[in-house]
């Protein structure tokens, strides 16, 4: 029941995400991508370290089949590959005037699945242990606040208000919740659901790091701006790596 509730608590906060738009209102261009920017770095770090220091080494450590277990990373770098071109939902982290958008239904039809997704990788890891939850529930946060930056632009940049593209990000955002209740509902009664999932979460997490947000840094090649963004990178990496101090003895 304890992680059931956490899983729950995890997914409100991360649907809230959604509203973060709010404080872009009245924000010069410039300032917003300075900002974006940095936190694309960090959520970089932070998918990475996920991936890479708690949901690889749990897989491996529970799971006697490390064939299986690389596959399903695979199948998660597949699953968000297919949603990139077939949904035709892209992250977009800079302002809206620099890029041709998805019309803003197709964007929320995209943004509404892969927060289905989330809320189904929150509940399967909350499943394994409450720590692995936790540090993936941050890592989604990390990875949400520049998205949500960019699916307000989205919105705004398809002909909705600010009070409707706020609205119908939220909206998006609460589907989330709804796939961690499935998850939750669903897990225990299929045979191998959460071993499956965290290698899944983990492909899908280097897929975003790796090829959609580093591209994104790759436009600004000042040396300042280089520079905070490895800063960047490295925190969020940090942070992940510091989150394993929360794991309880002989996890």
């Amino acid at each position: 029941m304890e992680s059931r509730i956490y899983a729950i608590v995890s997914v409100i906060i991360i649907s809230a995400i959604s509203l973060i738009g709010v404080i872009t209102l009245g924000m010069h261009s410039d300032k917003l991508k300075k900002i974006t920017l940095f936190l694309v770095s960090f959520a970089v770090g932070g998918l990475f370290g996920d991936a890479l220091i708690h949901l690889l080494p749990e897989t491996f450590k529970h799971d006697g089949s490390t064939l299986a277990s690389s596959l399903y990373v695979v199948v998660g770098i597949l699953i968000f590959f297919v949603l990139e071109k077939f949904l035709r939902w892209r992250h977009c982290h800079i302002p809206a005037d620099q890029h041709v958008h998805p019309v803003v239904t197709m964007n929320l039809v995209g943004e509404g699945v892969h927060n289905f997704i989330d809320g189904l990788l929150v509940g399967a890891s909350y499943m394994v242990s409450i720590p692995i939850g936790i540090t993936t529930s941050l890592a989604i946060v990390l990875h949400e606040i520049p998205k949500e930056f960019g699916g307000y632009c989205i919105l705004i940049h398809g002909g909705l208000t600010s009070k409707r593209a706020l609205l119908f990000n939220f909206l998006a955002g609460l589907v989330s919740v709804v796939g961690a209740i499935v998850s939750l509902s669903i897990g225990s009664h299929i045979q191998g659901f959460t071993e499956a999932l965290l290698p899944i979460t983990a492909g899908g997490f280097l897929y975003i790091a790796g090829s959609d947000l580093i591209p994104e840094l790759q436009h600004d090649v000042k040396v300042s701006a280089s520079i905070g963004q490895f800063v960047g990178i490295i925190l969020g990496v940090s942070i992940m790596a510091l989150m394993t101090l929360i794991e309880a003895p002989g996890h």
